[in-house]
């Protein structure tokens, strides 16, 4: 797992509401660990507020793909990895991986846009984004 230019990196406890029936963590807890580490990205590269506020837009989701490679457990320490993989003229890819003791767990992809908030139509990948995904 090489480092990755603007990544940004979470320590995830798993909790004892984290797991179902089976024992391993619930594919819902995935979606909640991305939304987390999406978040955290945005606060380190192009804050919310700022975007919402001054720009008058805002992200959303427009799809999640996780494939699970192995199970995780109550106790594991699970680190989370996200960084953006592709920024397209009005579409973004996020691309995130899950780990536990540096062996892969899960790998996921999240495509994004931006909307604008009065009208809720698509608007270009802001520059500040689309820097993100140049190479440091």
């Amino acid at each position: 797992m090489s480092a990755t230019p603007h990544q940004i990196t979470l320590t995830f406890p798993v909790r004892t509401y984290d797991i179902d029936f089976v024992g391993i963590v619930s594919n819902i807890v995935y979606i909640r660990w991305l939304e987390d580490l999406r978040l955290q990205m945005l606060a380190d590269y192009f804050p919310l507020d700022a975007a919402m506020q001054v720009q008058g837009i805002a992200p959303v989701l427009l799809r999640t793909e996780i494939d699970y490679k192995r199970a995780i457990r109550l106790f594991d320490a699970v680190q989370g990895r996200m960084w953006l993989a592709e920024a397209g003229p009005v579409r973004q890819v996020l691309a995130a991986e899950f780990t536990v003791d540096g062996r892969l767990h899960a790998a996921a992809r999240q495509t994004t846009c931006f909307i604008e908030l009065a009208g809720g139509r698509p608007v270009p990948t802001p520059a500040a984004i689309r820097t993100l995904a140049q190479p440091a």
